[in-house]
C-alpha cells in the first residue's frame, strides 16, 4: 500500500489584510476583537435595496500576487453568486468568480529535502470571505452554533493549484513559500488569526477526491493529510470504496469528520452577480503594478547567498518568514557578521519564537539590542554560553542585554588575578588530582573544569588552561 500514489491539490484562502475595507462596501477590514455582529452593514449582509461596489485596490493587490505566483492575467474579469446556504452567509449566496477569473496558469517553485519541485497554479480568483462559525466544544458534541458575521465580505484572494504535491510535507512547504510570497508583497499577515485557510483535496490510487475544509495552520495541514491517506488506505486495504465527500478536520481529536456529499460546481448554480459590471484590466495597469514589485523570497534567496556567503539552507529559513529575513539584515548593517549573525538568528532566536509560539514582530526588543549582545561576547564579557541565555531572558522580558548581563552576575572572568584565587581553591580541594596531574598531563583538563565549576563557568576557559597548566608545571619542576 506504501506504493499507491497520492495527489494533493490545495484551495488557499488568503485575506488581503493589508485593505482598510471590505471587498464590496466600507467596513472597516479590521474585524479581529470586535464584539460579535458589529462590524456589518446592509450591503456585506446581503440586506434587500443594498448594493455592493468593488474596492479597487482589492484588485490591484490581486494582481501583485498573480504576477508573483508566474500566472496569466485576464484582461476581463467578472463576479458570479455561488449559490449555497450555510448559516456563515446571511444572503445566502457568496460573490465569488467563475468562468473569467482574475488569473490562470501560474508556477511555484518549492524545496523539500534539498530538491526543487514546480507545483502548477491553477487559478487565482477574488471573492468574499464568509462569517465564522463558532462550536462549543467540537462539531460533533457542540449543543448550538453560532455565526459571526464580522468577517463576512473581508476580501479574500483563493489560490487554487493543480493536484501536484505527493506528500504533505510538500503541501506544508508550499503553503510556507506561499505565505512568504504574500508578506514580501506586503498584501497578506500570515501570523494574524484567520488570514491563511486551506481546503485539501486529496485522493490515492483507486479511491475517489476528497476535500478536507478549513484548516487553519500548516502544521494541522500537513496532520490532517497525514491522517487522511492511512485513512484512505485503511479502507482500500479492507476493499471499501473511498466516498467523494467534505469532511472537517477536527484538531483536538486529530481526526478528519465527514461533513457532507462533495459538491459538484453544478450544485453551486454560477450565474453572473447582475450587481457588479465586468472589470477590464488595461495593459497599462498590470505593467505599472508589475514594475513596482517588491524583491521576492525566490531573489531573496539568490542575494542573501551572494551578499553574505550564507549557505542555501540559511537563506530559505531566513526568506521563509519575511520579518525574520528583515531582521537578520538590519542586524548585519549593524553587527556587520553575516555567518555569526545568521548562527543566532536561525538557531538560537527561532528556535526560541517556535518554543514560545510567537512571531518577530512581537519581540520586545529589536536587531540593535541583539547586535550589542553580539558585541559583549566579541569583547569576552560573556560567553557565547551565556549569550543564549541573555538572549532568552530578552525575548521573555524585553530587557537590555547589558542589565540582564549585570543582574544575573554573568559577566565573563578574565581577570588573571581573580581566576588565580579559584585556582588556588580547587588545588586545596582537589590535592589527589593535582598529584595525578603531576603524573599524567591529560588530568590538567579536570582541573580546569573544576574551576569553571566553581566560577559557575564564568571563567574564561583558555586564561584558566594557561594558568592550571602553569602552576602543574612548577610544581612538577619543584618535584624534580
Amino acid at each position: 500500500m506504501s506504493d499507491i500514489k497520492v495527489k494533493i491539490g490545495l484551495e488557499c484562502h488568503c485575506q488581503m489584510t493589508s485593505l482598510k475595507t471590505k471587498l464590496f462596501c466600507r467596513c472597516p477590514a479590521d474585524y479581529r476583537g470586535k464584539p460579535p455582529n458589529t462590524n456589518v452593514c446592509p450591503t456585506c449582509l446581503g440586506l434587500p435595496g443594498s448594493l455592493p461596489y468593488l474596492n479597487r485596490r482589492a484588485v490591484e493587490e490581486a494582481i501583485k500576487v498573480a504576477l508573483a505566483l508566474n500566472c496569466k492575467i485576464n484582461r476581463r474579469m467578472v463576479f458570479y453568486r455561488k449559490n449555497y446556504f450555510y448559516p456563515d452567509l446571511s444572503k445566502n449566496f457568496q460573490i465569488s468568480q467563475y468562468d473569467y477569473p482574475l488569473a490562470v496558469d501560474g508556477q511555484v517553485t518549492i524545496n523539500v529535502n534539498g530538491t526543487d519541485k514546480v507545483i502548477r497554479i491553477k487559478r487565482v480568483h477574488i471573492e468574499e470571505d464568509p462569517g465564522r462559525i463558532v462550536y462549543k466544544g467540537s462539531i460533533e458534541s457542540s449543543p448550538y452554533t453560532l455565526v459571526d458575521y464580522n468577517r463576512m465580505g473581508i476580501a479574500l484572494l483563493e489560490v487554487v493549484t493543480e493536484p501536484d504535491m505527493e506528500t504533505p510535507t510538500e503541501a506544508k512547504a508550499f503553503l510556507q513559500e506561499l505565505r512568504s510570497i504574500l508578506e514580501h508583497l506586503d498584501v497578506s499577515d500570515g501570523s494574524l488569526e484567520g488570514s491563511m485557510r486551506c481546503d485539501a483535496n486529496i485522493s490515492i490510487e483507486g479511491g475517489s477526491r476528497v476535500e478536507i475544509k478549513n484548516i487553519t495552520s500548516f502544521k494541522e495541514v500537513e496532520r490532517a493529510l497525514s491522517y487522511e491517506i492511512i485513512r484512505q488506505r485503511n479502507l482500500l486495504r479492507r476493499g471499501v470504496q473511498v466516498k467523494r465527500e467534505t469532511r472537517h478536520w477536527d484538531e483536538v481529536r486529530r481526526v478528519t469528520v465527514a461533513l457532507r456529499a462533495k459538491e459538484e460546481e453544478m450544485d453551486y448554480r454560477y450565474f453572473p452577480e447582475p450587481d457588479l459590471v465586468p472589470i477590464e484590466i488595461a495593459d497599462e495597469m498590470i505593467k505599472k503594478i508589475k514594475e513596482q514589485l517588491p524583491e521576492l523570497p525566490a531573489t531573496r534567496r539568490i542575494r542573501l547567498v551572494k551578499q553574505y556567503g550564507l549557505t542555501e539552507y540559511e537563506a530559505r529559513v531566513l526568506t521563509s518568514d519575511k520579518h525574520l529575513a528583515d531582521f537578520f539584515e538590519k542586524l548585519v548593517s549593524i553587527h556587520g557578521n553575516p555567518k555569526i549573525d545568521c548562527n543566532l538568528v536561525i538557531n538560537e532566536l527561532l528556535r526560541l519564537l517556535n518554543e514560545k509560539n510567537i512571531g518577530v514582530r512581537d519581540l520586545k526588543f529589536t536587531p540593535l539590542e541583539v547586535s550589542e549582545l553580539l558585541r559583549m561576547v566579541d569583547e569576552g564579557t560573556i560567553s557565547w554560553k551565556s549569550a543564549k541565555y541573555v538572549l532568552r531572558k530578552m525575548v521573555e522580558t524585553g530587557e537590555h542585554p547589558r542589565k540582564i548581563v549585570e543582574i544575573e552576575g554573568i559577566r565573563r572572568i578574565a581577570s588573571i588575578e581573580e581566576i588565580e584565587k579559584y585556582v588556588d581553591m580547587v588545588f586545596e580541594k582537589y590535592r589527589e588530582d593535582v598529584e595525578e596531574a603531576l603524573r599524567e598531563p591529560k588530568v590538567v583538563h579536570k582541573l580546569v573544569g573544576e574551576v569553571l565549576k566553581e566560577t559557575k563557568m564564568l571563567a574564561d576557559p583558555k586564561i584558566t588552561f594557561q594558568i592550571v597548566s602553569k602552576r602543574i608545571e612548577k610544581l612538577r619542576e619543584l618535584k624534580k
